[in-house]
């Protein structure tokens, strides 16, 4: 290639005002300890005083800044600080996480996968397919964190998480039972691993949800959709619930932080009619896995 047909193709890949954006966060994140008037950044980053005032004010709209009313300055966010430990966590996971679900994937002959909530959306950090198997994911995924999806990111959490997700604007408008809900969490948190029951249907729904944010669905289909979620039932399988086989979708189980916060889950497909003794035998596994990776990336079980 040419030198002008490179840069003119290298010109056509930037764009300066998503430069403008990212020399702001640079230059404050140079800076950690200080806040800046909004003159002193556009005089500093030489970006006109109106065009700063818009990049400020959306960071700090979505939280990546701070504003100090009373002296009209800005300084780095919190939502940095979940963005940062998100990253972090995404380089740590993959080759700890990879070698585990490897051996399930191996072991059990299916789609494993690691996902945590990073920001508003659960994705998929992680996944192993054996090579003669199609993957029921992919990785960077992404789906609504709020219900009905994402119980298994806050069941063997604290109380107050999982409240604070059932107030969560719903995705879809469903009713939950909370009297199930509470022989599901007491068992999940007793097992250390979930059953999912999805039905074919409730499988194409949870498909069609990735990367959807409900809310922007026209409100018929939204109600639909709804109406569709409220048919597939309950979706976690109980222990008093029909002692034959039954249709599994997959198993989930948690792994921690250093602060024995419920960080990531990892969960196995199966998308088969199993017994409870192979239900058993997968959930062990599952748990075992589980709990090396945690072991693995510095944190503890509560």
């Amino acid at each position: 290639m040419s030198e002008p047909v490179a840069a003119q193709a290298a010109s056509a890949r930037r764009s300066p005002p998503t430069e403008r954006v990212v020399a702001v966060l640079d230059f404050l994140t140079a800076h950690p300890t200080r806040q800046f008037g909004l003159s002193e950044l556009a005089r500093r980053l030489d970006i006109s005083k109106p065009t700063c005032l818009g990049i400020v004010s959306a960071l700090a709209d979505g939280g990546y800044l701070v504003r100090n009313a009373e002296a009209k300055t800005y300084g780095l966010g919190p939502a940095l600080i979940a963005a940062g430990r998100a990253a972090q966590e995404g380089f740590a996971v993959g080759p700890i996480a990879r070698r585990y679900l490897d051996e399930l994937s191996s072991q059990f002959d299916t789609t494993c996968t690691a996902s945590g909530v990073i920001g508003d959306r659960i994705t998929i950090l992680e996944l192993t397919c054996p090579p003669r198997v199609r993957p029921t994911a992919k990785v960077g995924e992404v789906y609504p964190f709020a219900p009905p999806v994402g119980l298994m990111y806050v069941l063997w959490g604290s109380d107050r998480n999982l409240q604070g997700w059932l107030h969560r604007e719903p995705t879809l408008p469903v009713r939950p039972d909370r009297a199930r809900l509470e022989r599901v969490v007491a068992q999940c948190r007793r097992t250390g691993y979930l059953v999912e029951t999805l039905t074919p249907m409730g499988h194409r729904l949870h498909t069609a949800m990735a990367g959807v944010a409900a809310h922007h669905l026209p409100s018929e289909l939204r109600e639909l959709l709804g109406e569709m979620a409220s048919s597939l039932g309950e979706r976690v399988l109980l222990d008093d619930e029909d002692a034959g086989e039954r249709p599994v979708s997959l198993l989930a189980a948690p792994t921690y932080d250093a602060d024995s916060r419920q960080s990531m889950v990892i969960t196995m497909h199966v998308g088969a009619v199993i017994t409870r003794d192979e239900i058993a035998e997968r959930g062990a596994a599952l748990v075992r896995a589980a709990d090396e990776i945690t072991v693995a990336m510095g944190g503890r079980r509560p």
